[in-house]
């Protein structure tokens, strides 16, 4: 369904550092950035991109939105979640862990330009 996803900065170097943590810690390769100052990243047939905004505006994050990143283990979200705090991100709701029902292990980040970010493994039964 979903060619890419974008979200806006407004420090594209600040971003590079915590996209670049996060990704690494699931195994990506740190990202490239372009003519126009956007950053990219191609993991697992996904692309996930940073960009300053076209309109020349500030960034900022959609309120009630989260972009879900799909975790091998949830030893993988843990790492995910963790480098992203190194990094400069901020961890946000519940702990890292197996949610209630037991069907799926959650992590969730803040970047630093506010973008809610959910690594999430889904724990066979």
């Amino acid at each position: 369904m979903f060619s890419h996803i974008m979200v806006g900065s407004n420090d594209i170097a600040k971003s590079k550092v915590f996209y670049d943590a996060i990704f690494g810690a699931i195994g990506g390769q740190p990202g490239t950035v372009d003519a126009k100052g956007r950053i990219r990243y191609i993991h697992n047939g996904g692309v996930f991109m940073v960009s300053p905004p076209i309109d020349g505006k500030s960034a900022c994050h959609a309120n009630g939105g989260t972009i879900g990143l799909a975790m091998a283990s949830g030893d993988q979200a843990k790492a995910w979640h963790d480098a992203g705090v190194a990094a400069g991100g901020s961890s946000i709701e519940e702990a890292p862990g197996a949610r209630p029902g037991g069907a799926m292990y959650l992590a969730y980040l803040r970047d630093p330009d506010g973008n809610k970010l959910c690594g999430l493994h889904r724990i066979p039964q």
